[in-house]
């Protein structure tokens, strides 16, 4: 089953990214304590730990929030669903690269592009964990 990796969020913006053991996922906002939470469709960033593993980066470079293993973060559709332990978020859309990736190596704007995750709102609003199992709903 796909689980959590790995869980972070930013204290505030342009900082580095702190990571948590739990975070609780506030509903139609994003993580509690996130600089990025707010109402919209871009809450909570997924990137898949396989993905990050071929372009040799580490949990959290990217700023996603969660970092999964065993789901092909990018082939998530948008409008599916994801349970992860009580908490529900909606696939909104992919995350664009933007020139904060080219700061991290140069040229990987482009190499990550089609890439770096899918954005989410959360539905439902609960206690993510690391280790927590990840349900695609139909």
């Amino acid at each position: 089953m796909p689980r959590v990796l790995r869980l972070f969020r930013a204290p505030k913006s342009g900082l580095p990214m702190e990571e948590l053991a739990e975070v609780s996922a506030i509903q139609e906002m994003g993580f509690e304590g996130c600089a990025h939470a707010r109402p919209g469709s871009r809450q909570v960033l997924l990137a898949d730990r396989e993905t990050l593993d071929a372009l040799e980066l580490s949990p959290g470079m990217i700023r996603e929030n969660i970092t999964t293993e065993g789901l092909n973060v990018n082939g998530l559709k948008q409008g599916e669903s994801l349970r992860i332990g009580d908490v529900l978020l909606e696939v909104t859309m992919p995350c664009t690269p933007c020139g904060q990736m080219d700061d991290l190596r140069p040229g990987l704007r482009s190499e990550i592009r089609g890439r770096r995750g899918m954005l989410c709102r959360v539905v439902k609003g609960g206690v993510i964990r690391q280790g927590d199992g990840i349900e695609k709903l139909v």
